[in-house]
Order: C-alpha cells, then structure tokens, then sequence
C-alpha cells in the first residue's frame, strides 16, 4: 500500500509551481505585505526557485532544494534578515492567499496552513 505525500495529493509539480507564483503575486502587490517584500531582492526569480524547490521536498515530493543546496537550515538561513511577528503574519497573509488559490481538499488546506504557520513561526529571530 502507497501512502500519498502533500505533493501528490495538491498535484504535484504544477501545483507547487502555482502555489509559489501565487504566494509571490501578493507578496509583490498586497500593500499589506510591503514590509515582508523589502527584505527581498528586486528580483524574485531566484526567491521563487528556493521556494519550490524546498516546497517540493518539504511536500513529499522531490528533494530538489536538498539536492541542490545541502540541508534547508531554514532558521539559520533566514537569520541575516530581521523577522519578527509582522514578518511572519505578512508571509503567511501572502501564502494563506496563495494556498486559497490552489485547489486541494480541505483537510489537506488545513493542515498545510498549520504547518506553514509553524514554520514560519519558528523563523521569528526578533
């Protein structure tokens, strides 16, 4: 018996490549989210390739972010840029938008959101 990943239950590839386009759409538009935006670079592509590729490995799918650049070490990744509670809310204000977006069973949309919520909490260095 296979046990189904998050990966393969949203639809797999195309569907965390949505998912990132969308969660980058608000951060890039939503004025809510101007804060969480400065602290990138002008440029998002690259943002967006770490995202999906950690996204994929972190779903159960591919562990391209692995392959690529070594362990995630997210929160010592993330400690040369000041996150606090705003940070966070901001992110997750864009990426709940994003998941909205994508269409997934409801249990599946629940327990993505907390475990992004999770993680983006365990990120807060301020």
């Amino acid at each position: 018996m296979t046990t189904q990943t998050p990966y393969g239950a949203m639809g797999g590839e195309q569907a965390i490549l949505n998912l990132v386009d969308r969660f980058y759409f608000y951060m890039d538009t939503l004025p809510e989210a101007a804060g969480i935006r400065a602290i990138h670079q002008a440029d998002l592509s690259s943002a967006k390739n770490k995202l999906f590729k950690f996204l994929s490995g972190w779903l159960g799918g591919p562990n391209l972010f692995i392959e690529e650049f070594g362990h995630p070490m997210l929160r010592a990744r993330h400690l040369p840029f000041a996150i606090g509670e705003s940070e966070r809310d901001q992110w997750m204000l864009c990426m709940n938008k994003a998941i909205a977006d994508i269409p997934m069973d409801a249990t599946l949309e629940t327990n993505l959101r907390n475990a992004l919520q999770q993680l983006a909490t365990h990120m807060i260095n301020q």
